[in-house]
C-alpha cells in the first residue's frame, strides 16, 4: 500500500508559514489527498484484480471482457428486490425483453479513477490561485520572526522593517485581502459544483445516495433494495451481438463481474457525507467572511483573540486605523509570528501610528 499512497505524501508537509486557514486547508489538503488516493486505490489491480471479468458461451473470454468494458454492462432496476438465485441471479441481474424493461447502462465504471483525479486538481485550483496572488507577501513580512529565539540585533531590525512597511503601505492592501475571500468562495462554489457533477457521473443517485445507504438500514429484510447494489452492482450483464453460420444476427447473454464496485460504493459513500460536511463548513466560514468585511467590531475582537497578550487599548486604536486589508495582514501575520515579538511589534505599531496623522 505504501507504493500506492507514496505519491500523495508531498501534500502533507506542513507549510512553514501559514497564508490560509483551516478550512481552505480541508479543500486543498485533505479532500485532494483523499480523492488522489481513492484514484489511485482503484486503479491498484494488485488489490483487487481485473476491473472486469465476463463469461458467456462460444465468446472467447478475452473479446467479451473487452467488449463489454468498452460499451457498458447494464442491469434492470424494477428487478433489484428478491432473493438471489431464486427470483434472480443477482440484484437487477434477470432475464429481460428489449423495449418493454428498463435497462440501465454503467457507463461510469471505466471512468471512475479520471474522474477523481480531476476533482482533485480541480480542489487544488483556488489554492493555486491564491498562491499566485499572494506571491509571498506573508513570508516576506514574517522574516524568520515566526522562531522564539531570535538574536536581538536582528529581531529589532526585522521589527523596524515590519513596522515601516505596514506604515507606508497603510489602507493598500484591500486588494490584497480581497482575492483571498475570493478564493474561499470559489471553494465553496467548487464544492457545490462537484456534488452536482458527481450526480451527473453517476445518472442522478449520488445527490441521494448516503441518505438511502442510512435509509436501507432501517427498512425489514425483505423490503430492502440496497442502494448500494443499484448504483454500484457487483454482478451485471452484457449483450453481444455477432453473425451466426447462415448469417443471421446471434444474441448472446453474458454475466460480468464488477470487482472494482466493491471498493467504489464504499468511496462514494465516504465522499457523499464528506462534501455534504465540507459544504456546510464552508457556508459557515462565508458568512464568518461577511461578518468579518461588513462589521468592523467583529474584526476588533478577532484582532484581541489573535494577541492576547497585547494590550486592549494598542489593538483597538490600530483596528481604528485599520481597513479590512490591514487588518488581514495583521491576523495572519499573528498565526505566524511568536506570540511575544508580534506583542512587541502591536505596542510599537500603535505608538507609531498614534503620532501619523490619517491618510
Amino acid at each position: 500500500m505504501f507504493d500506492v499512497f507514496g505519491s500523495v505524501k508531498g501534500l502533507l508537509k506542513l507549510d512553514q508559514v501559514c497564508i490560509d486557514n483551516n478550512i481552505f486547508r480541508l479543500h486543498y489538503k485533505a479532500t485532494v489527498i483523499v480523492l488522489i488516493a481513492f484514484s489511485l486505490l482503484v486503479t491498484s489491480r494488485q488489490y483487487i484484480g481485473d476491473p472486469i471479468d465476463c463469461i458467456v458461451d462460444e465468446i472467447p473470454l478475452g473479446v467479451m471482457d473487452t467488449y463489454c468494458w468498452i460499451y457498458s454492462t447494464f442491469t434492470i432496476p424494477n428487478r433489484m428486490i428478491g432473493v438471489a438465485g431464486r427470483d434472480m441471479v443477482q440484484p437487477g441481474v434477470v432475464s429481460h425483453v428489449e423495449g418493454s424493461d428498463e435497462v440501465k447502462y454503467h457507463k461510469y465504471y471505466q471512468w471512475v479513477c479520471f474522474a477523481l483525479f480531476f476533482q482533485a486538481m480541480l480542489f487544488y485550483v483556488p489554492r493555486y490561485l491564491w498562491k499566485t496572488w499572494e506571491g509571498g507577501r506573508i513570508k516576506m513580512l514574517v522574516l524568520d520572526l515566526n522562531m522564539p529565539i531570535v538574536n536581538e540585533e536582528c529581531k529589532e531590525d526585522r521589527k523596524k522593517i515590519l513596522i515601516s512597511y505596514f506604515q507606508e503601505n497603510l489602507r493598500r492592501h484591500n486588494f490584497y485581502a480581497f482575492r483571498f475571500f475570493i478564493c474561499e468562495a470559489l471553494n465553496f462554489v467548487n464544492v457545490i459544483g462537484q456534488i452536482y457533477f458527481m450526480d451527473y457521473f453517476l445518472d442522478g443517485e449520488f445527490s441521494t445516495y448516503g441518505s438511502d445507504v442510512l435509509r436501507f438500514t432501517e427498512l425489514e429484510p425483505e423490503m430492502r433494495g440496497d442502494p448500494m447494489s443499484r448504483v454500484f452492482p457487483k454482478v451485471t450483464k452484457c449483450t453481444f451481438h455477432k453473425y451466426g453460420p447462415s448469417g443471421s444476427v446471434q444474441k448472446f447473454d453474458g454475466l460480468c463481474v464488477l470487482p472494482l464496485n466493491i471498493v467504489n460504493e464504499k468511496i462514494y459513500v465516504f465522499l457523499w457525507f464528506w462534501f455534504i460536511i465540507l459544504s456546510i463548513l464552508s457556508g459557515f466560514s462565508l458568512v464568518y467572511r461577511a461578518l468579518v468585511v461588513f462589521a468592523p467590531k467583529v474584526r476588533l475582537y478577532l484582532l484581541r483573540a489573535r494577541t492576547r497578550l497585547s494590550s486592549h487599548q494598542d489593538i483597538e486604536h490600530i483596528s481604528n486605523k485599520c481597513q479590512i486589508g490591514d487588518w488581514f495582514i495583521l491576523y495572519q501575520l499573528g498565526k505566524n509570528i511568536d506570540p511575544l515579538i508580534f506583542k512587541e511589534i502591536i505596542t510599537e505599531l500603535a505608538m507609531k501610528l498614534n503620532g501619523k496623522h490619517d491618510v
